[in-house]
């Protein structure tokens, strides 16, 4: 720090600093910035630092980039990002608002830190409602994103993979002899699933999944504030890192909930913005950038590593930390054995409630008949259609469409290793064996999930929700009976692979039958 930067600094550390009232001012440095907690505000100047992928070298620069801060970080946090003010006045005496301008910083509104995300995981109080409304928001800020046009670099196949080479070419000289094999392992399976995967980048890209996202999601950018759902820290400095294909986005928070053993929480909060986007066929690439995402991770501990000031203790934690990333990544890159499951019921039976439940138990993804046939006629999921029974977007084409889309959706999810749940009624035979074949030209088991139920149950089950805000599901009395009258029961050959869910029948019951079926011991 040279001495004009020191006396900026001294100066924001003095209450009186600012005009506002401010007991005493905490100090929060990381490599590229100061923090400075004041009362009710923080504010965040940038070094005088140019790192190659971040320059931060010249006063213009700074003040773009604290423009930038604002205006991208806005699209996530309004409310805390405030507004960008100068520092000005002499050296030896800089003041707010002063002339001539020194530097310029970014004024944010404080929350409190133990409402941060992975401070709140560390306590054990994030729950499933946190992430679920975070997916939604999430979902919602990138379909209004901005759209990497064709003619930039972002999201090709060339721009994607240059930093997935530099961090195992940057990685290699960092790690012990020990970890050398296993990082040769994954940068061999990242090459190759890239030289499988490209073409579909190619397509991800002229199909408009490439947007300007927020580049660095994960637990410690995210916070729970006044009840509302804030991300916050996103990269203004690097384009690249910021105009990404959306799956690599989501593959940073999924990756780092897996890492503080949440893998539940990272199902479910996968599994709902699925559900707002629709975007099933991208996750083809969830691998291939949970492994690129961890190695990010094992790369900034293996960083840590090579300063000389660091004690054993810190040392040994870096160390353990690269192993545990390394091993992290391994995973993702384990041939998988995926279960295709459908469910069969009526209307008002609970598959959909049971299904949501149950995917974050045995690693599987939900396609929703109700969300998918919506989807297809430009609907919302909890839009009315206003369709009659048996009409509309329920009529016998629109059926058929939905039951296709689905077959299409869970082949793209079973193609890519992952135990897909199929949430229709599935009523009719012709549906079932479809998905049957599908599974059997995948050599994969299919199992169905049988929701019996008695008809006055599910009168009494349709009727509360009827009267409930926010449903997906449009059923009424009469469709329950429409279903009734037209509904083919399952075959002998069929009931072979049921297993049936009774009301009071567990989550974890049928994860467990589940988890034999995958690894080929159930009876």
């Amino acid at each position: 720090m040279n001495p004009a930067q020191n006396t900026l600094v001294n100066a924001m550390l003095d209450p009186d600093f600012y005009g506002h009232p401010v007991d005493r001012v905490e100090l929060v440095e990381t490599h590229i910035s100061w923090v400075f907690l004041a009362g009710d505000f923080a504010y965040k100047l940038k070094k005088p630092v140019d790192f190659g992928f971040l320059d931060f070298s010249t006063l213009e620069r700074r003040r773009h980039f604290c423009h930038e801060e604002l205006r991208l970080n806005r699209r996530f946090a309004p409310q805390l990002y405030l507004e960008v003010v100068s520092i000005g006045g002499s050296a030896d005496r800089p003041r707010l608002g002063d002339e001539p301008v020194l530097d310029y910083a970014v004024r944010m509104q404080r929350f409190p830190a133990e409402q941060q995300l992975d401070r709140m995981q560390a306590q054990g109080q994030l729950t499933a409602d946190h992430l679920t409304r975070f997916a939604s928001m999430l979902a919602r800020v990138h379909q209004q994103a901005l759209v990497a046009g064709q003619a930039q670099e972002f999201g090709s196949p060339e721009a994607i993979v240059e930093p997935i080479l530099q961090n195992f070419a940057q990685l290699g000289p960092l790690l012990p002899p020990a970890m050398q094999s296993r990082l040769n392992d994954l940068e061999g399976w990242s090459r190759t699933a890239f030289s499988r995967l490209q073409d579909f980048m190619r397509q991800r890209k002229a199909e408009g999944f490439i947007r300007e996202g927020h580049g660095d999601l994960h637990l410690g950018n995210m916070a729970w504030f006044n009840e509302e759902p804030l991300l916050f820290d996103c990269i203004e400095f690097n384009e690249n890192l910021r105009w990404i294909d959306l799956v690599n986005e989501i593959a940073f928070l999924v990756m780092d909930l897996d890492d503080r053993g949440e893998e539940r929480f990272g199902w479910l909060f996968l599994n709902r913005y699925l559900l707002e986007t629709g975007d099933y066929p991208g996750m083809a690439l969830l691998n291939f950038y949970r492994v690129y995402r961890a190695m990010v991770r094992a790369k900034v501990a293996c960083l840590r590593l090579a300063q000389a000031d660091l004690t054993a203790a810190e040392r040994a934690e870096d160390q353990r930390l690269a192993q545990s990333y390394l091993d992290l990544a391994a995973g993702y890159t384990a041939v998988a054995h995926p279960l295709l499951i459908i469910t069969h019921g009526l209307s008002g039976s609970g598959k959909t409630t049971f299904v949501n439940e149950l995917a974050p138990y045995c690693g599987a993804i939900c396609i929703h008949s109700d969300v998918e046939r919506k989807r297809l006629h430009g609907l919302a999921a909890t839009a009315t259609s206003h369709s009659q029974v048996g009409g509309g977007i329920y009529n016998a084409s629109a059926a058929t469409a939905t039951y296709q889309r689905l077959q299409e959706l869970a082949e793209s999810l079973l193609c890519a290793g992952f135990t897909t749940i199929v949430d229709a009624t599935f009523i009719k035979r012709q549906a079932r064996e479809s998905m049957r074949l599908l599974a059997e030209n995948r050599q994969i088991p299919m199992i169905i999930l049988d929701f019996p139920m008695a008809e006055e149950k599910l009168e009494q089950r349709i009727e509360r929700r009827i009267r409930q805000a926010g449903q997906i599901s449009e059923a009424t009395r009469g469709v329950l009976q429409y279903q009734l009258a037209h509904e083919e029961p399952l075959s002998p050959e069929e009931l072979k692979g049921v297993i049936r869910v009774l009301p009071d029948t567990s989550v974890d019951s049928i994860a467990a039958q589940l988890v034999q079926a995958t690894t080929g011991t159930a009876s």
